[in-house]
């Protein structure tokens, strides 16, 4: 049994759980007494990310803290020149603001790397930019058609530029890339755990699961490599959804009986739709730079079956819905699986939510549908400011991010990240929520933030009797931050320490030894 205390609170562990607060925990007389000079809170979940995608950005070529074209260029050159061979070079993720209307030229990659494929991914994972041997391996020409669901960008004269958007057009390409191998994979989980652990995250809804990462997820929990705790997203496809439900019910029961209490299955997840800077989110009324409404990835129809039958077998959904009419397609399909199927505890996801109809915000709270929403996006950065708000319009752009409107409505709040689009720190997402300059009015207030990045989220693993607060019972799932976040602005905070099931395992120490003590942390904070 430990006690932990900071100035002005006790917590009590126990067994893995908290088994008393206040003076009731010290009144028990512990022996074991960690003792911190900040301010103690439940550990934060993440409503929607992606840990492996987020582990695999530290390995390959580092772009993302390049903000110039050429010094992407000269980054991957820099790669090639390290890494020789013939081999596919691939990196994520670059800053799509950095060409005009995010059109990116095979031929700037071609000149530092001529002689071998070069596939990078988008910031927001919508987009993948190749050199020009990349487009040749795919067999991309100026006669190559359009496909279905994405769009491969043309110069004046017809031949591909060199960024492909969405599934199909980045598949072309990301199909011949070699898959990576297992070990990779759970080394990635690995790094992403380190990342959680000193942001204080224990819990994580991985939003986009294929199969090979059930494997690498089960891997590292059965080489105890696994630092945090996670439900898997296994990614429903418009093409063959049918085939995958029996598929994803034998993946939920193999984490089930395997994954330790670390590891689930329960969710399926829908992309409804792709992303406003690229003209692909799905939007009720068209561009207003371009005569389009986007680019749906399932028909209103479809994607209500699929919902419906998926709900039927007792999955919980969660939809990626950006644009409104993509908000709008997820809410009804929720609707109808409502309707079709027997009453059950189902939690119903929509992530992001960023255009939502002023018709359709009452109906998330109606419905019972939990608004996962990323905060670090409510504001007014170069991804807003120059592929946004142009493509919107100032009235649409003005809805965006209803945060404060939908809890008013009485929605269910819960906080992702949606890392590695966006940092994987909690508290940044925080600072953004209660401190909005743009659109003041979706503010929240420093309790309501708190709650959606804890509380909200563990409503959405359907685990609020688990963890998610400081209450007798619950997990000892515990972060230490530098301040009180109620008297200290937020941007001064900092996690200090975490413990998962009880078991400290981030404390943040001076540099060197911050990485003896993440190199000594190989067990996974499962319960023993």
């Amino acid at each position: 049994m430990i006690l932990l205390r900071t100035a002005t609170q006790s917590v009590a562990v126990a067994d893995n759980r908290i088994v008393a607060v206040g003076p009731e925990a010290e009144a028990l007389g512990i022996a074991e007494v960690v003792e911190r000079p900040g301010f103690l809170l439940p550990a934060f979940g993440d409503g929607h990310a992606h840990p492996v995608l987020g582990g695999l950005e530290r390995q390959g070529p580092a772009i993302t803290v390049q903000s110039t074209v050429d010094g992407i260029v000269a980054e991957v050159g820099r790669w090639a020149r390290d890494n020789p061979g013939d081999g596919w070079i691939l990196a994520a993720s670059y800053d799509p603001t950095l060409a005009p209307d995010g059109a990116f030229d095979a031929r700037w990659l071609d000149a530092a790397v001529p002689d071998r494929p070069v596939a990078l991914r988008s910031r927001d994972y919508h987009a993948v930019w190749c050199n020009s041997i990349a487009l040749q391996r795919a067999g991309i020409t100026a006669d190559t058609p359009q496909p279905r669901l994405g769009r491969i960008l043309r110069r004046p004269d017809g031949s591909p530029l060199g960024t492909l958007l969405e599934w199909h057009a980045c598949d072309l390409v990301l199909d011949l890339v070699p898959r990576r191998s297992t070990a990779e994979l759970v080394a990635a989980l690995e790094e992403a755990g380190r990342v959680y652990s000193s942001v204080g995250v224990a819990w994580v809804q991985d939003a986009w699961v294929e199969p090979e990462l059930v494997e690498a997820y089960l891997l590292a929990v059965d080489q105890e490599r696994l630092l945090f705790r996670a439900d898997l997203a296994q990614r429903a496809d418009p093409d063959r959804w049918r085939e995958q439900l029996p598929a994803f019910a034998a993946q939920r029961e193999r984490c089930r009986r395997h994954g330790r209490d670390l590891v689930t299955a329960r969710t399926v997840k829908f992309f409804a739709d792709g992303v406003i800077e690229t003209g692909t989110a799905s939007m009720l009324e068209p561009y207003v730079d371009v005569h389009s409404h986007g680019m749906p990835v399932w028909s209103p129809a479809e994607l209500a079956e699929a919902v419906t039958a998926f709900d039927a077998e007792g999955f919980q959904v969660h939809v990626h819905a950006i644009g409104d009419a993509a908000v709008r397609a997820a809410l009804d399909a929720v609707e109808h699986a409502r309707a079709e199927n027997p009453a059950w505890d189902r939690r119903p996801v929509i992530a992001h939510a960023q255009v939502v109809d002023p018709a359709d915000r009452p109906r998330f709270a109606e419905l019972g549908v939990i608004a996962t929403v990323q905060p670090q996006w409510a504001q007014t950065d170069a991804v807003m400011t120059e592929l946004t708000i142009p493509r919107l319009g100032p009235e649409r752009a003005d809805r965006q991010y209803p945060f404060a409107t939908l809890a008013r409505l009485g929605t269910r709040l819960a906080f992702g990240s949606d890392w590695p689009v966006s940092p994987a720190d909690p508290l940044d997402g925080l600072r953004v929520a209660t401190s909005r300059e743009w659109l003041p009015g979706e503010r929240l207030d420093v309790a309501q933030a708190i709650a959606a990045q804890t509380a909200g989220v563990a409503w959405q693993a359907q685990a609020e009797h688990e963890w998610g607060e400081l209450a007798v019972g619950r997990r000892a799932d515990i972060v230490c931050l530098n301040g009180d976040p109620e008297h200290t602005p937020l941007g001064d905070i900092t996690v200090t320490d975490t413990w998962i099931s009880g078991r400290h395992i981030y404390a943040a120490l001076t540099l060197g030894q911050e990485k003896d003590q993440h190199d000594k942390v190989r067990r996974s904070p499962s319960e023993e």
